[in-house]
């Protein structure tokens, strides 16, 4: 597969939000969408990330963006993320991979020299026809927003 790049179109998905209901990227049509990928649930760095977002989560709202969240953590996992932090946006569970590895948000990590598979922490912007913006490979979990903010028209 090849490596997404700003204009590329977004690759198609489908997956289960926290409350079992089939999301797709097609439900986004005529709408932008901010879809982030993060490792993992109530974490320090996913914390701040998505608390980041549900703090701005109007402002998006305003600009015509919807905000969508994917990791590998269960619907379960999710429902207990959202009503912690009182998230107001849809987090998919994506068990199987399929969403992350088609967005290159899943690969090889590095930690204390042990190599392993894990979730690469990835930003799309993705405007109303399904074209990719902008990529966030390097996210500032405490100031995404504003990261992205910085970056976007």
């Amino acid at each position: 597969m090849s490596k997404l790049e700003i204009g590329s179109k977004a690759p198609d998905f489908k997956g289960k939000n926290q409350i079992g209901k089939e999301i797709k990227l097609s439900d986004f049509v005529g709408k932008n969408l901010i879809l982030y990928f993060y490792p993992k649930d109530s974490t320090p760095g996913c914390t701040a990330e998505a608390c980041d977002l549900r703090d701005n989560y109007n402002m998006w709202l305003a600009k015509g963006y919807q905000v969508l969240g994917v990791s590998p953590d269960s619907e379960k996992s999710h429902q207990k993320f959202i009503e912690k932090y009182n998230l107001p946006f849809d987090l998919i569970s994506d068990t199987e991979k399929e969403i992350l590895i088609a967005y290159g948000a899943w690969g090889e990590k590095s930690m204390y020299g042990k190599k392993y598979m894990g979730v690469l922490r990835k930003t799309f912007v993705i405007n109303k026809n399904g074209i990719i913006e902008n990529i966030f490979e390097k996210v500032d979990t405490k100031a995404h927003t504003e990261q992205i903010l910085k970056e976007t028209k």
